[in-house]
């Protein structure tokens, strides 16, 4: 299953040169991530609440074309991989309006308690994130 959000690029998020400054890729993913979850049946907030938080180990990205103020922006998430205890997302962000492939992208998470120590990922939300193949070379 793949999820997107878009997202209008604000004046804000861009540098001198108008192009979108790079590290504003890393809070659209986390929007994606987070959307993705809710719309498999799980939170953030849900899972944190059952002690369950999930931290980003590591990060890839790969920028392909500029973003520009005021471009509408698609980002799409899906699980890549998904074990006991990590699960990888891969990302596309795209133009809207054109499909025109921006960046791809990747983030491992892990599973820790409120303490800091390595978890488990609870089975009923493993069940709820089936890998999906690649829809872009990442």
């Amino acid at each position: 299953m793949i999820s997107a959000v878009t997202h209008r690029v604000n004046y804000s998020e861009t540098d001198q040169m108008g192009v979108v400054y790079h590290a504003n890729y890393l809070v659209w993913m986390d929007m994606a991530r987070t959307e993705h979850l809710r719309e498999r049946g799980v939170s953030y907030k849900e899972l944190e609440a059952a002690g369950v938080y999930l931290a980003v180990t590591d990060v890839r990205i790969r920028y392909r074309q500029p973003a520009r103020y005021d471009d509408l922006i698609r980002i799409r998430c899906w699980v890549r991989e998904r074990g006991s205890r990590r699960v990888i997302f891969g990302y596309a962000v795209e133009r809207d309006d054109t499909d025109a492939l921006l960046a791809t992208a990747e983030t491992s998470l892990i599973a820790l308690t409120a303490q800091h120590a390595l978890s488990r990922i609870p089975e009923p939300v493993c069940d709820l994130l089936d890998p999906t193949p690649d829809p872009v070379r990442l």
